[in-house]
């Protein structure tokens, strides 16, 4: 148990620190280098994801495990789907919206959760996650410019994105795989998927070419740089949700947006308020209380279990440095205009 949980506290780790590099690396290359088309970005991303885990595979580094085609294509071209469909959400919508709409694939993954696989989220989770969402809705959340085109992008996205990361926390369970073992087999699905809606998203965002952007040395370099991020950011996103779950793994995603906020402010000097951090500290006492509630659940099981036949049902235990027993998905940083900047998605590949 101590192994898995300094596993756990690994891959937590380095999903914070890699998704930081990468929106403070996209900010550079977006906002001041002028290279806007985040979605064709995205899939060069996942492009050298595969190329690295092919590299990986053939020094032996980890072992090749095929399982059913169909599900990883699904899942794949599932994926890419609902990044293109977060970038067009931001894309339409207001940053406060924009958020909103972050903000609400928690409930949403507990609803779909709790519906379809029949988890249990005790009051004090529930509690912890109320308290969490709403410091970050006060940090975060500015304008709320509501537009029916903006709001139905909007809701795809979150339906989408909250299906792609329970499938990603099932697919490991279900056929045994390693998180790196699906992401090897899923993100040329992904890739071929965002390379094919990428520049047509680009240029319906942007008016821009993405073939025809004048690419200078000094870009070529941030998005050379980008790209060998994303492979940490990826590897990383899969990990995490593969070893907790996907409501774990959204607090740690507004865990992110919390550190990227504050060092905006230290190192950029970017806009900040005492609603920013008084938000961000309401947030942090969210996760704080989220992570406790979830240890003292865990420890409760293993109690019981140790006195009695192991249930049927299974509750919603998943801290921030815990993990639940099983089988062990990126982050392409879309920065967001003033007041706030973040990565576009917290799962990307």
């Amino acid at each position: 148990m101590g192994e898995s949980r300094l596993g756990t506290v690994g891959a937590l780790s380095l999903s914070v620190v890699s998704s930081v590099s990468i929106v403070i690396c996209n900010k550079a290359l977006i906002s001041t280098l002028g290279f806007t088309f985040a979605t064709t970005l995205t899939s060069w991303h996942l492009l050298v994801t595969f190329c690295s885990l092919h590299v990986a595979l053939w020094m032996k580094l980890f072992e090749h495990k095929p399982f059913d085609p169909r599900a990883v294509m699904g899942f794949g071209i599932l994926n890419g789907i609902s990044i293109g469909l977060l970038n067009l959400s931001l894309g339409f919508n207001s940053v406060g919206f924009y958020q909103m709409t972050k903000l609400a694939i928690i409930p949403c993954t507990v609803l779909l959760e709790t519906l379809f696989f029949r988890k249990r989220f005790s009051r004090t989770i529930q509690l912890s996650l109320t308290v969490l969402l709403f410091g970050v809705g006060i940090a975060t959340v500015t304008d709320l410019q509501l537009n029916i085109l903006g709001s139905v992008l909007s809701l795809l996205a979150v339906f989408t994105t909250c299906i792609a990361q329970i499938m990603t926390n099932t697919i490991q369970k279900r056929f045994k795989v390693s998180s790196t073992q699906l992401l090897y087999q899923s993100s040329p699905y992904q890739a071929l998927t965002l390379f094919m809606i990428g520049p047509f998203l680009d240029g319906l965002l942007t008016n821009q070419n993405v073939f025809a952007f004048n690419y200078t040395p000094l870009v070529l370099v941030f998005i050379v740089l980008s790209c060998l991020i994303s492979v940490s950011v990826n590897f990383s996103t899969f990990l995490v949700i593969g070893k907790t779950s996907p409501v774990t793994y959204q607090v740690l995603g507004h865990l992110k947006t919390c550190l990227i906020l504050a060092f905006g402010y230290v190192l950029l000097h970017d806009p900040f308020s005492w609603r920013n951090i008084l938000g961000i500290l309401i947030a942090v006492v969210g996760m704080i209380l989220y992570s406790y509630f979830c240890l003292v659940e865990n420890q409760q099981k293993a109690t019981e279990a140790s006195t009695q036949l192991p249930q049927v049902k299974e509750t919603e235990s998943d801290p921030l440095l815990d993990v639940e027993n099983g089988a062990s998905v990126a982050d392409g940083g879309v920065v967001l205009k003033a007041p706030v900047w973040s990565s576009n998605k917290d799962l990307e590949a």
